[in-house]
């Protein structure tokens, strides 16, 4: 299934905040909550510029399972609907696998997640920054 490519990233963290002000919630950090933080996007490795200009692009991917649903297992992301979140190699040079490195977005408020370390932390990309 090909997802249609995002309309902007510029501006994530204002995505999310008016998603919160026009009717979500805020509820307190749990355990899981605290693993994300936040990267500026200047601070990302450069093969995940390669991934996000991808995601932008609806594609070609590298790998077959790019773009598949992100099923948040760990608990580590906000919880949302099963279908919310999506998950995109970031290739790790050297690496004769995918690698731990991920881009994971969310579909609807257009956020983007950063994780090095196979999804035991998250960091928000920051656009802004």
């Amino acid at each position: 299934m090909r997802f249609p490519p995002r309309i902007t990233r510029i501006g994530a963290a204002a995505a999310v905040l008016s998603a919160l002000l026009v009717g979500g919630t805020v509820t307190t950090a749990t355990p899981a909550a605290a693993a994300v933080g936040s990267i500026c996007y200047t601070k990302l490795p450069s093969q995940a510029y390669d991934t996000l200009d991808l995601i932008e692009q609806g594609g070609p991917y590298p790998y077959s399972q790019d773009g598949s649903v992100f099923q948040n297992r760990e608990g580590v992301l906000p919880s949302r609907s099963s279908s919310y979140y999506h998950e995109y190699t970031v290739i790790t040079p050297g690496s004769s696998t995918r690698g731990a490195r991920r881009i994971v977005t969310g579909q609807k408020s257009q956020e983007d997640y950063y994780t090095a370390d196979h999804y035991a932390t998250f960091n928000l990309v920051n656009y802004g920054c």
